[in-house]
């Protein structure tokens, strides 16, 4: 496609709009705007070569982008939509002209009714390689003015998590696409570091490319606050209503909230099970100095679970040996006595809950340093001083789906 048939034809350049929806109200709260041109052959199609054509020059794709702007500003205004709308901009297009084509179009629409706090100018990652102090202080100065922004395909250079972590956006965009080009445990670990990301930065989590219902489940699951993606709707010339949607959100929340619930009791029957198994223990503590014997009562009673367990004192110094479990026998690891496990995050704080509650805790599920296995650990005050962990080895967690949440 030849860059100036599109420039020189630009009354056959169409916006289309594919619906981003919310997980709070399961409705429609704005649109995401792409661009489609009508050729010579009848029929419409994508400009997204033309805009990732890095040989077309920059002013013909701000020339294009500004002519679909005003299309779909126009048609909301006239057909009174309310909801944000997205914008794809590159750093390039941003810095023609400083970015004030966009900002005076955006100036004249807000004073015909468009609040610029319903515009959402989306950047991608791959952005922050160019300019980024020159684009980090013109994004600086779009906010000034209500307009949002937001990261597209985040997480796929993690070298920029402090680039956007110093820009501040709005919104954040996860491409659902990495979870099919990941393993489950690795992109796990990479959802972790967004999610933990946009908690400190006040970011909304956007999951695009949802073209099943596993991908929405698992945008549901990891804090997606909004939804964009096949499954749920189709980029169109019209702007979709929530009737138009082709499943009924609410109703796939409620299968969602539902199978958590139930995952969650499963969870804390184990929980109950284990801690009355160690109450049941507590006649035969015989304080520190026969740490090692108590715990060979307690291999027993977790046979099945466990393939690790020690005592350490409230300062997080371990008391007992480490009794391991290898090839269905449990080992004494004497020289693990003396270890001091209180650098560990949450260790002292899990302590100190566990004796002010007199009650056991599981951790997160977490890989394993000397194993290099997903586990989990149990651990539970057997006195004010003195604290039993139970590892509890991945098989067992593997085999129990509620373990793995």
């Amino acid at each position: 496609m030849d860059p100036l048939d599109i420039v020189e034809n630009i009354h056959n350049v169409k916006p289309i709009y594919q619906p981003i929806v919310s997980a709070i109200r399961h409705n429609v709260i704005g649109y995401e705007v792409l661009g489609q041109f009508y050729n010579d052959e009848d029929e419409w199609i994508s400009l997204g070569a033309f805009f990732h054509d890095n040989e077309v020059p920059d002013e013909f794709k701000v020339e294009v982008d500004q002519h679909i702007l005003n299309i779909a500003i126009s048609e909301m205004l006239e057909l009174k939509k309310e909801g944000l709308l997205f914008i794809n901009r590159n750093a390039k297009q941003l810095m023609v002209n400083d970015g004030e084509d966009l900002l005076q179009m955006l100036i004249q629409f807000e004073e015909k009714g468009f609040s610029m706090d319903r515009v959402v100018i989306e950047v991608t990652e791959h952005d922050f390689d160019e300019d980024f102090e020159i684009l980090n202080h013109l994004l600086l100065y779009f906010k000034t003015y209500g307009i949002q922004i937001a990261v597209d395909r985040v997480g796929v250079k993690s070298s920029n998590i402090d680039r956007i972590r110093q820009l501040e956006p709005h919104i954040l965009k996860i491409d659902t696409r990495i979870l099919r080009n990941h393993n489950g445990e690795g992109f796990q670990d990479i959802m972790h570091s967004l999610s933990m990301l946009a908690r400190r930065i006040g970011a909304a989590l956007l999951f695009e490319y949802i073209e099943d219902d596993l991908q929405l489940h698992f945008a549901w699951k990891h804090g997606g606050r909004y939804y964009q993606g096949y499954y749920l709707a189709r980029p169109g010339f019209s702007l979709v209503t929530n009737d138009a949607l082709p499943i009924d959100l609410g109703d796939k929340v409620s299968t969602y909230i539902s199978r958590e619930k139930k995952l969650i009791e499963e969870r804390l029957v184990h929980l109950l099970n284990w801690e009355q198994k160690v109450k049941d223990l507590l006649p035969h503590w015989d304080g520190n100095k026969k740490v090692d014997t108590f715990i060979d009562n307690v291999t027993s009673k977790f046979n099945e679970e466990s393939f690790r367990m020690y005592v350490c004192n409230s300062d997080g110094q371990q008391v007992s040996s480490n009794f391991r479990k290898q090839e269905e026998v449990w080992v004494i690891e004497s020289d693990k006595t003396g270890s001091n496990w209180a650098f560990r995050p949450y260790f002292l704080e899990n302590m100190v809950q566990m004796k002010t509650w007199s009650r056991g805790i599981l951790s997160d599920i977490y890989s394993d340093i000397e194993t290099r296995e997903m586990i989990r650990t149990f651990s539970y005050p057997l006195t004010d001083e003195y604290f039993l962990f139970i590892d509890i080895r991945y098989s067992f967690i593997y085999d129990n789906e509620c373990l793995l949440i």
